[in-house]
């Protein structure tokens, strides 16, 4: 049987092609308010203090690892389209609400931590739920190419995204970005609304019962692959996923730029991370040695980016991280994904971005610490430990499976 490598296989797929137009606009003003959210913070209602970026980055994706076994329940045993809906509404009148509370002034540190905190607690229902609801979409044969593609309509979100909002920011303010991405949940919503259910191919859903909050947990006990990924990601995303305090922190302090300078190099970072979304788009089927060395490029790349001695160098550099992590984010949710039994897999996946984003908490305001008091550069040297200690991990693992494979051949 011939191998189907066509870069845009998925989107002959009316579901998926609707699915991700919606997607691609609502991601938009998604990466339009992450921005606005960190110039806000950073530069508006604190000194230039990373730390208060850490702790809002905390209270955002905390939710994540605090509600993990309840969302990956949700999404094993609900109806995902309708479950997504709920969530891209209050995610959208929550930005509503922040637009409103940011154009009148009466927006503050702690309201910012109170919104951060809420969008934190819906969006660890929503990531889930999409993820896997990408499965319900195409079905088994195209789920890779599928999640390549998703990737690489995220990725060229953050790329366009993080620039319009920078000069939006300068042209009407910061409370207009927040109203527009409140505004493009719209797109998303309708994509929905859109789809021909019937042709749905939704995973068959797991008897209800208590003991399956618990059952991904022990699922993913027994797989030492899974634990290896899972050590992977928290590893990274911990640690070395704090683009919003390294880049703001570098365009501030370092290179002393403005908002339009932050938005373009977070579009840096978006432009090498839909390149490796296309190439991931290509490949048939991922594999645990293209995780280990998109961790050790990670790695090698922070610390390339943190003795940059200018910010076009350090924007190069940043292309080069998107890279390898979009790589490695790429061939661990394939992986994850593709080897999980379809009942396991909401929960599964809901474990793996909560270890993914919940480890914000623990690693954004150690970043943040780092580069208040240490200087952005030193704050990037800890992105590039994360990185090749994560591969560190994986080899180990690989090492673990030659063995295995060479086993029977000895006895």
């Amino acid at each position: 049987m011939s191998r189907d490598t066509r870069l845009f296989r998925a989107l002959e797929i009316y579901n998926f092609r609707v699915w991700a137009i919606g997607a691609l606009v609502s991601n938009v003003g998604t990466w339009m308010q992450r921005v606005a959210q960190d110039w806000l913070v950073l530069t508006i209602l604190t000194h230039h203090n990373a730390g208060a970026v850490g702790v809002a980055m905390a209270l955002q994706f905390g939710p994540q690892l605090l509600l993990l076994p309840l969302t990956g329940y949700a999404a094993d045993y609900f109806d995902r389209r309708k479950l997504i809906m709920l969530t891209q509404t209050m995610l959208g009148l929550l930005a509503f609400g922040l637009g409103v509370a940011t154009v009148t002034g009466v927006i503050t540190l702690w309201g910012v931590y109170g919104f951060a905190l809420a969008l934190g607690c819906v969006t660890a229902f929503d990531a889930p739920t999409r993820q896997t609801f990408v499965n319900d979409l195409v079905g088994e044969t195209h789920l890779s190419n599928a999640v390549a593609l998703n990737s690489t309509s995220f990725n060229s979100a953050r790329m366009v995204g993080p620039a319009v909002a920078g000069l939006l920011i300068a042209a009407v303010g910061v409370g207009w970005v927040f109203l527009i991405n409140a505004a493009s949940f719209a797109a998303v919503l309708g994509s929905l609304c859109l789809l021909r259910v019937h042709e749905l191919r939704p995973a068959r859903r797991p008897a209800r019962k208590l003991s399956g909050l618990t059952e991904g947990f022990r699922y993913v006990w027994r797989r030492p692959d899974l634990k290896t990924l899972l050590i992977m990601l928290f590893l990274i995303g911990t640690f070395g996923f704090n683009f919003p305090i390294f880049i703001s922190t570098m365009a501030v302090t370092v290179f002393h730029g403005n908002a339009g300078q932050y938005g373009l190099l977070t579009s840096a970072l978006a432009v090498g991370s839909v390149t490796g979304a296309l190439l991931a788009a290509k490949r048939e089927q991922p594999s645990m040695s293209l995780a280990c060395i998109a961790t050790f490029g990670f790695g090698l790349f922070c610390g390339l980016a943190a003795i940059a001695p200018d910010e076009w160098l350090f924007a190069a550099a940043l292309m080069l991280i998107g890279l390898s992590a979009l790589s490695f984010n790429t061939s661990t949710n394939a992986l994850m994904q593709l080897s999980t039994d379809a009942d396991m897999r909401g929960r599964v996946m809901a474990l793996r971005i909560a270890i993914v984003r919940g480890g914000t908490p623990l690693g954004a305001p150690i970043v943040g610490w780092a580069a208040d008091h240490a200087g952005p550069r030193w704050a990037m040297g800890i992105g590039c430990m994360s990185g090749v200690a994560a591969a560190g991990v994986c080899l180990v693992e690989l090492l673990r499976e030659r063995r295995q494979a060479a086993a029977p051949c000895r006895s």
